[in-house]
């Protein structure tokens, strides 16, 4: 397990709009190890060479590389260490605007994510939450996804 200690910003539902233009985060590190990788591989069926064949990927990379959609995964793990709003019945993934996979995610890299809230619109009896979700790899300058994520909460 990995040591928790990220802070969470908390706010309460009513109050979700004064988010707008916050940078929340970051959330702890979490290092994606290769069991996680064959996992994720197994789970979607994309079993390509460079995520779980560590020989051959060893030789052409250096290592083998965890999927982008791996990363982009972990943001609801990541969000709650960043966020936590009070007062709310459920969220749901609505989606994203745009994401892209700006970097390579080596095995045992660690990674974290810093978000930043763009805007709140009321929504389907709810509150859309625009956000910028970067995941950032420790020791490493370009981060490994930037994604535009939209979360629909209800109260």
């Amino acid at each position: 397990g990995e040591t928790q200690m990220a802070d969470p910003k908390v706010v309460q539902y009513a109050d979700l709009e004064s988010l707008v233009g916050q940078e929340l985060g970051p959330s702890d590190w979490f290092t994606v190890d290769q069991d996680r990788i064959n996992t994720f591989a197994d789970a979607t069926g994309d079993h390509q060479w460079i995520h779980v064949n560590e020989e051959m990927a060893g030789k052409m990379l250096g290592s083998t590389i965890a999927h982008g959609y791996l990363t982009l995964s972990l943001l609801p793990m990541f969000g709650p260490q960043v966020l936590r709003v009070d007062g709310v019945s459920r969220g749901i993934n609505y989606g994203a605007n745009s994401v892209r996979f700006t970097n390579m995610v080596p095995v045992n890299s660690k990674l974290r994510m810093r978000q930043v809230v763009k805007e709140v619109n009321e929504k389907a009896g709810g509150k859309q939450m625009i956000s910028t979700c970067t995941i950032e790899i420790e020791g490493q300058e370009r981060p490994a996804c930037i994604a535009e994520a939209i979360t629909i909460l209800y109260g």
